[in-house]
C-alpha cells in the first residue's frame, strides 16, 4: 500500500470535521474540486472508499471516522513537538474575521510583541467557530452568544458612509439626501443608517450590482470609484486619516452588533486570558482616542 501524504491525511481530517467537501476547502483555502480530487487518491493509496457519495453528499465511512480521529491526535502531537522544539516559547493562536485582523489586530500586533518578546502569536483568518478548532482565543462580531465561550466586548460595529475624496467633492455631499446622486454598494444596514441620518423616506437611491461579502471588498471597490460604501469607522480609520477614504457624515449606525474577544470556559493558561486583556485595554484606548 502506498503511503499517502501528510497533507492529503490532514485534509481528510478536515473533511470529517467539517462535514463536507465544500466546508473543508473553504477552511483550507482549496477548491472543492481539489479537495476532492484529494480525497479520491487518498482512497486510491489506501485501498477503500473513505465516503459513501449519494449525489453531491459525502458521508465519512467507519474507517474514515476512525482515521480521522487518530490524524488529528497525532497532528496535535507534532504541534506539542514543535513547541518544545522552539524553546517552549508559549504559542497564543488567535483567530479572527479578515477584516478585523488586517484593519485593527495587525497594526497592534507589533507594539504586543515588543512588550512580550518571548510569546509567539499565530493569527488564522476565519469567520466560523465550528471551522476549526486549534485556536485559543477567538474573535467575532454579532450578538452572541457563544456556547463554550466567554465573551469579552471590544467595541461595536459602527457603520458610516465611506467614498473616494474626489467623489465628495464631485458630488458635494452635504446632507444624506445627496447620496441619490451616487451609487450605494449594497449593505443589509443601509435602510438603517439612511433612516437614522435623516434622508427622506421616499429617497431615490440608487444600489450597486454586486453584493460583496465583505467590508474588505466594499472598501476596494469604494477605493475604485465604484460608488459608496456602508463601512465601519473604528475599523477603517487608518484610511480616513490618510485620506484614501472620507466620510462625509458623522452619523455612525451602531447597532446591537460587537466586536468579542471570545475566551474558552476551560481555559486556565494566564497567556490566553493575559492576550484578551491586552485585546480588551487595546479597544479602551481606540476608544478614548476617538472621543
Amino acid at each position: 500500500m502506498k503511503r499517502p501524504s501528510l497533507e492529503s491525511l490532514r485534509i481528510l481530517g478536515e473533511c470529517v470535521r467539517s462535514g463536507s467537501f465544500a466546508a473543508a476547502a473553504q477552511t483550507l483555502f482549496l477548491t472543492p474540486a481539489a479537495v476532492s480530487l484529494r480525497i479520491r487518491t487518498l482512497e486510491q493509496d489506501l485501498g477503500k472508499p473513505l465516503f459513501v457519495r449519494r449525489g453531491p453528499r459525502a458521508t465519512a465511512t467507519d474507517d474514515a471516522l476512525a482515521l480521522a480521529a487518530r490524524i488529528d491526535h497525532a497532528l496535535g502531537d507534532i504541534d506539542l513537538a514543535l513547541e518544545a522544539f522552539r524553546g517552549a516559547r508559549p504559542v497564543i493562536r488567535v483567530t479572527a474575521p479578515p477584516t478585523f485582523a488586517s484593519h485593527w489586530l495587525a497594526p497592534r500586533l507589533e507594539r504586543y510583541q515588543a512588550d512580550n518578546p518571548r510569546i509567539a502569536i499565530e493569527l488564522d483568518v476565519s469567520t466560523d467557530l465550528r471551522s476549526r478548532s486549534d485556536f485559543d482565543i477567538a474573535v467575532r462580531t454579532g450578538g452572541g452568544p457563544w456556547p463554550g465561550w466567554i465573551s469579552h466586548p471590544l467595541f461595536p460595529v459602527d457603520l458610516t458612509p465611506m467614498l473616494r475624496p474626489d467623489l465628495v467633492a464631485r458630488h458635494r455631499l452635504v446632507r444624506p439626501a445627496d447620496l441619490e446622486r451616487l451609487i450605494l454598494l449594497p449593505h443589509p444596514d443601509w435602510p438603517l443608517w439612511l433612516g437614522e441620518a435623516g434622508a427622506p423616506a421616499g429617497g431615490r437611491f440608487r444600489f450597486g450590482a454586486v453584493d460583496y461579502p465583505s467590508h474588505e471588498l466594499n472598501a476596494n471597490s469604494a477605493l475604485a470609484g465604484q460608488g459608496v460604501a456602508l463601512l465601519p469607522r473604528s475599523l477603517f480609520k487608518p484610511m480616513l486619516d490618510d485620506g484614501r477614504l472620507v466620510a462625509p457624515f458623522e452619523h455612525a449606525l451602531v447597532d446591537a452588533d460587537w466586536h468579542f474577544a471570545l475566551l474558552r470556559e476551560e481555559e486556565t493558561r494566564p497567556g490566553p486570558a493575559d492576550f484578551v486583556a491586552w485585546l480588551v485595554s487595546q479597544a479602551d484606548r481606540a476608544a478614548t482616542a476617538r472621543r
